[in-house]
């Protein structure tokens, strides 16, 4: 198998494993036409941080496939044999670390003071919003989850 052929099939793999992005701008297909509700509030705190990639075995699994299939190339009879178990414990670390970083995604976390006067902080990733402590923002809560736009 050759060196372009197994990059593809890894990248395909792990791209499988690849989430959703996490911003307050992007729903899933499931979301559509569902009712929300919204509350208003002010922005008094902006940080930013980092949501940690996917740890599934996606990314694991198609690292450990394309790493003993290379190694298994290497030398004849043992040497192919302990060249494919080297290259699959290699490839497997190497696809794991690869999905994690893939879909690593860098976030938002705000912390809000609505009109009520209740107080809490939301974590989502950065999408076509920017924010800044003072800036005015709707609250959307529905099927579990809470976002938040200007």
């Amino acid at each position: 198998m050759n060196k372009s052929l197994i990059v593809m099939l890894m990248t395909a793999l792990v791209g499988a494993g690849c989430v959703s992005s996490q911003s307050g701008d992007t729903y899933s297909r499931d979301e559509a036409m569902r009712t929300q509700t919204f509350r208003e509030g002010q922005l008094i705190g902006v940080k930013k941080v980092r949501i940690e990639g996917t740890k599934s075995p996606v990314g694991l699994g198609a690292g450990a496939v394309v790493g003993g299939v290379a190694g298994s190339t290497v030398g004849e009879g043992k040497g192919a044999l302990i060249g494919a178990v080297v290259g699959a414990v290699a490839g497997g670390l190497a696809g794991a670390a690869a999905e994690e970083g893939l879909t690593r995604e860098d976030a938002y976390e705000l912390t809000i003071k609505l009109d009520n006067g209740e107080n809490f902080v939301v974590v989502q990733a950065i999408g076509k919003d920017t924010f800044a402590v003072g800036d005015r923002v709707r609250v959307l809560q529905g099927g579990g989850k809470t976002r938040v736009t200007k």
